[in-house]
């Protein structure tokens, strides 16, 4: 199978060559684990040395805080989207009740090769608390095989509204990133408990505050087609960006 390569030196061996082609990746983890900016850095690799056009969804960051993100690491967004290889868009779902047929829209005209959901979290909690009409119709379509009495849940809204939004998303065939935001020593995969088993992959990044330091992981706990490495590994957030590190030399120091 093909694989999309991720563009950080050491990853893309992690997952024996990059992520495979038309996948759907769940990236998990807490506040300061670097999600977004391992999310901005594949599209950014993506545009940059593969040439392959990039599309980051955002409901939290709009395209100036993006951009000023990727300033701190060099990253010259601007080049890119003036070749038309990256796109950045924002969606405020508390005043966007089209979202679905928005990204849509946004897929068949730009094309893009690689796409980042960022985030899941955001996405499923505004759109509980709004009530806007189009959660409803999502509900509705995805239960009417249900029996009339069954109560509609949050819970089942939230896993509705997951569902409709993975099957579209592997409905365009492009090479996706979701983020999910975990509590502070969370054991869970995500916070809906069930995007994990629906998307193809799930890479989970930590943090832990060490004295005057930090010290991250990450860990690839599933991939749909393709091989990995299951073994933790560490990384850092340098002005480059994520960056891996080696782990055997940085215990002889």
């Amino acid at each position: 199978m093909a694989k999309v390569k991720i563009g950080i030196e050491g990853m893309d061996e992690a997952l024996d060559g990059g992520i495979p082609e038309g996948n759907i990746v769940l990236v998990s983890g807490g506040a300061g684990t670097g999600k977004s900016t391992f999310c901005l850095q594949f599209l950014m690799n993506g545009a940059a040395q593969f040439g392959e056009k990039s599309l980051y969804i955002s409901t939290e960051q709009d395209p100036e805080e993006l951009h000023r993100q990727a300033d701190k690491y060099g990253w010259k967004l601007d080049d890119l989207e003036k070749k038309g290889l990256l796109k950045l868009v924002y969606f405020d779902i508390t005043a966007n009740t089209d979202f679905f047929n928005s990204i849509q829209q946004l897929v068949a005209e730009f094309k893009p090769k690689r796409i980042v959901v960022d985030s899941l979290t955001t996405l499923t909690d505004t759109l509980l608390i709004s009530g806007a009409g189009e959660r409803e119709s999502i509900a509705t379509a995805q239960l009417t095989d249900a029996v009339s009495s069954t109560p509609r849940s949050e819970s089942i809204l939230a896993k509705s509204i997951l569902f409709h939004l993975i099957k579209e998303l592997k409905g365009f065939e492009v090479t996706t990133l979701l983020t999910s935001e975990l509590k502070e020593d969370s054991k869970e995969l995500s916070a809906d408990g069930i995007s994990e088993f629906i998307t193809d992959g799930v890479i989970l990044m930590h943090y832990i505050a060490v004295g005057v330091g930090d010290y991250r992981t990450m860990l690839v706990r599933k991939m749909r087609y393709g091989n990995y490495n299951k073994d933790i590994i560490p990384y850092s957030i340098t002005e480059k960006g994520i960056t891996l590190v080696d782990a055997a030399a940085e215990a002889e120091l």
